[in-house]
């Protein structure tokens, strides 16, 4: 089974490039993140024509999570027990945003995620994003305890780069989200609760990255960040043999800003 993470930016418009990458690299399941588009905007027919059903859940412009199977997708879940609701407005009533989606595929529980920003460190929406990921370790510890040997992939974009090695630069980012130390805290605090990164054993840093600004060649000159993951519970871990960073991905004519991240499963 090959299963893989995309934070696509804007499925509308790299469908072609997303299905095209599905079909040479022989992907079986594709967790996509920032599709950035409502579900009845989604362009389902692409991904059916090659043989892959596709659940989604986005309610506006922002965010939106998807998976596309070709395996099979069931007891697909919206949003996990316990997800934090936000508002930018303190007048208005927080609700869940479309960050995360869970469905089985192939007896795998997989669960697509975009973890929110944080913005600055100073800003509400860091201390969502903290609230966030401790709901989310809370649930997750719940799953192994019902079924220790059940089979999940935690994958997405984390919007967090667990060590220094995770980042070009310490000094670029001091004093920035996605590198304070509460927020890999919380990164490792689901590790701690037995989901391990699949991917950086066979990936090891430094300088590996999965994202890459747009601005002042952060590409080419490989200025990035490792901030999309593949956390396995120790039934999924133990069945890795293969992960790989796609780096080839982010090159060419209007590419996401994030490369896949793949694993293969025996």
């Amino acid at each position: 089974m090959r299963l893989a993470t995309w934070n696509v930016n804007s499925i509308r418009a790299r469908v072609d490039r997303v299905t095209d990458w599905l079909e040479r690299a022989d992907v079986d399941v594709l967790a996509m993140q920032e599709t950035k588009c409502a579900d009845d905007q989604f362009p389902t027919m692409p991904f059916a024509a090659i043989g892959y059903e596709v659940v989604h859940c986005g309610f506006n412009q922002w965010n939106g999570v998807a998976i596309a199977s070709r395996i099979g997708v069931e007891d697909v879940q919206v949003g996990f027990d316990g997800q934090p609701t936000w508002s930018g407005k303190p007048d208005v009533q927080g609700a869940a945003e479309a960050r995360a989606l869970g469905a089985t595929c192939g007896g795998v529980r997989v669960w697509s995620l975009y973890v929110p920003n944080g913005r600055t460190v100073d800003s509400p929406h860091y201390h969502y994003k903290l609230e966030w990921l401790a709901a989310l370790r809370e649930t997750a510890q719940k799953w192994l305890a019902q079924d220790p040997q059940v089979q999940i992939a935690l994958t997405g974009d984390w919007n967090i780069a667990p060590t220094d090695d995770d980042v070009w630069s310490v000094e670029f980012y001091q004093g920035s989200t996605h590198v304070t130390e509460p927020e890999r805290a919380a990164f490792n605090a689901i590790v701690d609760a037995q989901f391990a990164d699949v991917v950086r054993p066979f990936t090891p840093g430094p300088a590996v990255y999965t994202y890459w600004d747009y601005t002042q060649l952060r590409f080419p000159k490989n200025r990035g960040m490792r901030i999309d993951f593949i956390l396995g519970s120790p039934g999924l871990a133990q069945r890795v043999t293969h992960a790989e960073i796609v780096r080839e991905e982010r090159k060419g004519k209007a590419p996401s800003d994030h490369a896949p991240v793949l694993v293969e499963l025996d």
